[in-house]
């Protein structure tokens, strides 16, 4: 059997620049619970592991210096729960697609190229985001943080969704925007493509990559080679 080729992507700070959106809905919830706000630059370090980590983070670098005696697990599962509501009624707001994207989408799909969403985002939230942005029916199957008993970088949450798709891990591309999703597809054994200026602190140089790209323009170029 000839498998053919998937692509599984990455989705906040990859397909949807989500930053402006996920910037609100953070300092909502920082404020709300009476903690100081944070840049933008800072919060989209922290995304690419999802909401609970981003919430535990911001809580744990304020809390180890101000509030010696603050009951951290409780507080931040308070913060999640604020952080989820919010960000759902407010998902759409100022997020856009990154250059190119949509076109590459229908570029792929006309050469019958399968496609996924493997994110640390929460699988209700993807799946909404992707709908009314107006992208989702471009894709076959969509994992959340939540989807499995495991998320990026653990390399099953890559390998699981090809698998659904009946595809090829030998036949399967990562493109994201961040250590975590070069470190899953290299757990996986599978190439990598990493788009600049990502949702991390951590500098290109740092992650192993195949392909490094701006954005989604031309990247079909890169896509021939492995047809």
């Amino acid at each position: 059997m000839t498998h053919k080729l998937t692509i599984l992507f990455d989705l906040d700070g990859t397909l949807v620049d989500t930053a402006p959106d996920l910037v609100i809905a953070h300092n909502h919830v920082m404020k709300k619970f009476g903690f100081p706000t944070k840049p933008p630059n800072e919060i989209k370090a922290l995304v690419g592991m999802g909401a609970g980590t981003m919430m535990g983070k911001t809580l744990w670098n304020y809390a180890k210096d101000e509030l010696k005696n603050i009951k951290e697990k409780d507080m931040k599962n308070k913060m999640v729960k604020e952080f989820i509501k919010f960000y759902g009624n407010n998902i759409l707001v100022e997020s856009k697609l990154i250059s190119g994207a949509k076109d590459f989408l229908v570029w792929c799909k006309k050469n019958k190229i399968s496609m996924g969403v493997c994110t640390n985002k929460q699988e209700h939230l993807a799946i909404d985001l992707l709908k009314k942005i107006g992208i989702a029916h471009f894709f076959e199957y969509v994992a959340g943080s939540n989807t499995f008993d495991w998320c990026k970088p653990d390399s099953r949450h890559l390998t699981n969704v090809v698998e659904i798709l009946n595809g090829d891990i030998k036949k399967t591309i990562m493109v994201g925007d961040s250590e975590v999703d070069g470190k899953s597809a290299e757990n996986a054994s599978m190439p990598f493509i990493l788009l600049e200026d990502g949702y991390t602190d951590v500098k290109i140089s740092d992650i192993k990559y195949n392909h490094l790209i701006k954005d989604f323009i031309g990247l079909e170029k890169i896509i021939k080679n492995y047809l």
